[in-house]
């Protein structure tokens, strides 16, 4: 077994019927040696003597299950991935190497505290000397990768959060970027809603399944001092979405605008800059290509600099210049550690103040009763302009238009314990993040965010929470896993009436599917697909469109607008039209949503349900084109965690593709019974019952 001592157990087949319950207390690794205790659904929970220990066990946890994957990234990250996987990569390495990631993620590891860094060496040693004791998870490809250090760890990091999320190329060189996030739902609702008194945290972000950089690890970190469970992106060392017995977060995308374009006017050699001409500073750089004969060919390329920062050319030869916010503040990877010691609502502001994570809505909860929505991000302070002047390519001639600072925490949009007992975000503007709605936009600057419009998936989200009402777990649970649409409930009754005074069969198939179907895209629903093929008519292939309602959104009435039809004739005729492409797409217009809607990984093959965010269904699943007389998530689900601050901790939970990408490995599907029969499984967090539920375990180097 190399490094480690592996011990197989029996299955615990009842896993389901456990609790997970028991003390969800920090606990030490027992008998003083680290170790990690792998459940029956994958999941490391790893106990350690110290800290390091702790982020050790995690990057061989990770190694375990998502070694390939996190080797691919951390080569991408140093700039090298045409080095190691050929000509397909070259954009990569470029993009990469002009923003100077990898140099910057050095200096962000030397500025980071000798104990943190400590943390990022021990976990890159644990993805390291797993590797070295199973060399056959590893592919072969992807061993060129090692060794991977503390600076890999930070690379990664810095790339994912600045270049993925905040400045990604396809955004940064073209149009307008688009700002509306697929999909994360978050809840934090207070005691005063809840019928046992205590505080719930709902995490559900929602990202691509099969993007490695976005697929996300489930995991327990026990410790000295801290027992934190959650989940976070492959390849960080630290857990995003996480919970604690004292506080629980979770993150959703926002809109902030942490980077600006900046079209320059070519003078020359040069650019103009306040009426003058200015030099580019020029470096040549080079990378290294891995040809189809093996061998190894050079490139190099001038990359230039202006003021505001690297010149990138667009596709029709305008040049950009890049500026991305927070290029001057290291702690990313340190604040979410920080945020998952805290014990209190204060502590957890203390590290919210630093501003050092980029971008997200931040949802939080505590023991202590207290919710909190904040607008988070690293946003650039500008003298002027609004969020679609600063989302556009912002002329580069004048050096005031260059941010100055960022905008401090005190100034960022937050709702803190509101009246109302809950706060909630399903990537819309910070405005709604309660209701009856407390922030006002004229009272931050227009560029912090739009004003709306509300998606109706967000739109479902407040409505499900607004009230008076007192919900007990279960019931909270039940509005989570809720996949009626919205658009449905507002517009079905009116275009129902308008369609049946229309005498054409494909209308009348089509009103008498419709009637009978419950606004649910459930497995067995008959009429799911039909509205959705006449919604997609209605409002665009993204569901984004609101031209055919007859009252538009407003923020006076942001929880039912839009609603009406414009032009009912019209909408009949869409379905019409939906009536015959139901039928070529899927076979019949009244086919269950389950036969063709499927959640198939591998060998596993079972009836989906859930549907596209936009016609206002809160379970997103973005469906794939049909493809083999099926179509699959291309999006969606992915983590979902549910927690009670009772006693003990009440957690229900699911990672929907599994917790292993590893070739073979059982991990990879055996979670999607759940998805499909719209339930969740319980989350073991004391020792004890983590115990009664193991699959193996690895006992880990002193």
């Amino acid at each position: 077994m190399g490094l480690a001592r592996k011990w197989r157990l029996g299955l615990c087949l009842g896993a389901g019927l456990a609790v997970a319950g028991g003390s969800h207390v920090a606990r030490a690794a027992k008998a003083g040696h680290d170790e990690i205790l792998w459940d029956t659904f994958g999941v490391p929970h790893i106990y350690a003597t110290t800290e390091a220990g702790a982020f050790y066990g995690f990057g061989w946890a990770q190694a375990h299950s998502h070694g390939n994957i996190v080797l691919k990234l951390y080569g991408t990250a140093r700039g090298r991935a045409a080095e190691y996987w050929g000509v397909t990569e070259e954009e990569s390495d470029r993009w990469v190497r002009g923003n100077g990631v990898y140099e910057r993620a050095r200096t962000f590891y030397a500025r980071q505290t000798p104990g943190f860094r400590r943390d990022l060496d021990a976990f890159a040693r644990g993805i390291n000397d797993y590797a070295a004791g199973h060399p056959a998870d590893i592919a072969d490809d992807m061993r060129a990768v090692l060794p991977v250090s503390g600076v890999d760890v930070v690379a990664h990091g810095l790339r994912l959060m600045n270049y993925v999320y905040i400045a990604e190329e396809r955004k940064m060189l073209g149009d307008a970027p688009e700002r509306r996030a697929g999909g994360s739902n978050a809840w934090a609702i207070a005691p005063s809603r809840t019928t046992d008194g205590h505080a719930v945290l709902l995490a559900n972000p929602h990202l691509p399944w099969s993007t490695p950089f976005y697929t996300y690890y489930e995991a327990q970190l026990n410790g000295p001092g801290f027992s934190i469970y959650g989940a976070t992106h492959v390849g960080l060392p630290v857990l995003r979405f996480a919970f604690t017995p004292d506080v629980a977060f979770t993150n959703t995308v926002n809109t902030i605008l942490g980077a600006v374009r900046y079209r320059l006017t070519p003078d020359g050699d040069g650019y103009r800059l306040d009426g003058r001409k200015r030099k580019f500073a020029t470096r040549t750089l080079s990378y290294k290509v891995k040809m189809p004969d093996g061998t190894l060919a050079t490139r190099s390329f001038v990359q230039r600099y202006a003021k505001q920062g690297p010149v990138f050319n667009e596709a029709d030869g305008t040049p950009i210049a890049l500026y991305v916010a927070g290029l001057d503040r290291p702690g990313m990877l340190r604040q979410y550690w920080d945020m998952a010691r805290s014990h209190n609502f204060n502590e957890f502001q203390a590290a919210l103040r630093k501003l050092q994570v980029p971008m997200f809505n931040i949802v939080y909860a505590d023991h202590d009763g207290h919710v909190m929505y904040l607008d988070n991000g690293i946003l650039p302070k500008h003298n002027n302009g609004d969020f679609d002047y600063w989302n556009s390519i912002v002329p580069g001639d004048r050096s005031d238009n260059i941010p100055k600072g960022v905008v401090a925490y005190d100034n960022l949009p937050k709702v803190i314990d509101p009246a109302s007992g809950f706060v909630q975000n399903a990537n819309d503007p910070p405005w709604l993040a309660t209701y009856p709605r407390l922030l006002d936009p004229k009272t931050y600057p227009a560029y912090v965010a739009q004003t709306g419009p509300m998606t109706l998936r967000a739109q479902m989200s407040t409505r499900m929470l607004a009230g008076e009402v007192k919900m007990s777990f279960d019931d909270i649970m039940a509005r989570k896993l809720n996949t009626r649409s919205l658009l449905a409930e507002r517009i079905l009754p009116e275009l129902l009436a308008a369609a049946r005074k229309d005498r054409r069969a494909d209308v009348k198939a089509a009103v008498k599917v419709l009637q009978d179907w419950d606004g649910a895209d459930d497995a067995t629903s008959r009429g799911a697909l039909l509205f959705e093929t006449w919604a997609r008519l209605f409002m665009g292939p993204r569901f984004a469109g609101s031209d055919g309602f007859a009252r538009q959104w407003s923020l006076d009435d942001p929880i039912s607008t839009p609603s009406g039809l414009k032009d009912p004739a019209h909408a009949v005729n869409l379905l019409a039209q939906a009536a015959v492409e139901t039928r070529k797409l899927y076979g019949a217009i009244d086919r269950p949503f389950g036969d063709v809607s499927r959640f198939h990984i591998n060998n596993v093959d079972l009836p989906g349900n859930g549907g596209f965010g936009n016609t206002g269904i809160f379970r997103t699943i973005t469906w794939g084109p049909m493809k083999d007389g099926e179509r699959t998530p291309l999006h969606g689900e992915t983590w979902v965690s549910l927690v009670s601050f009772s006693t003990p901790m009440k957690a229900k939970g699911l990672l929907s593709y599994g917790n292993s990408s590893q070739p073979g490995s059982p991990h990879h599907a055996d979670q999607l019974s759940y998805l499909s029969s719209k339930t969740l499984r319980d989350l073991w967090l004391s020792r004890d019952v983590v115990e009664q539920h193991v699959e193996s375990v690895d006992r880990l180097p002193d």
